[in-house]
């Protein structure tokens, strides 16, 4: 019995377990290798977060909200447009605008909070 608990616990490895020695004499743990420089976690949420809002924008949203929104926020990896910027390209005065993006805006919240 004894031999075979040693058995399973042989190939349970930890990530603090020194792996070799580094260049500079530093140990060097099977974590250091395993890790990324930004938050693996923290990107994955990111991109989740992201197809959630396209989702809930093409379900709830008219294609001029749409496209007010996405100008607005630089939601196509364009930087955000104030909003008489966001006028001038859409054709539409800048007071239109605002009240475009604040309804679009609330149609999102109540979709995404509900």
């Amino acid at each position: 019995m004894y031999f075979r608990s040693q058995r399973k616990t042989a190939q349970d490895v930890s990530l603090f377990d020194y792996i070799e020695t580094g260049a500079d004499g530093a140990p060097l743990e099977l974590m250091d290798v395993v890790s990324e420089d930004g938050d693996l976690l923290e990107q994955v949420s990111s991109r989740e977060m992201a197809v959630q809002l396209r989702r809930a924008m093409d379900a709830c949203l008219t294609e001029q909200e749409r496209k007010v929104i996405r100008l607005r926020y630089g939601l196509d990896g364009q930087p955000p447009k104030r909003q008489r910027e966001v006028a001038d390209l859409t054709g539409i005065s800048r007071s239109y605008v605002s009240r475009i993006e604040k309804r679009a805006l609330q149609k999102l919240r109540a979709v995404l909070e509900g």
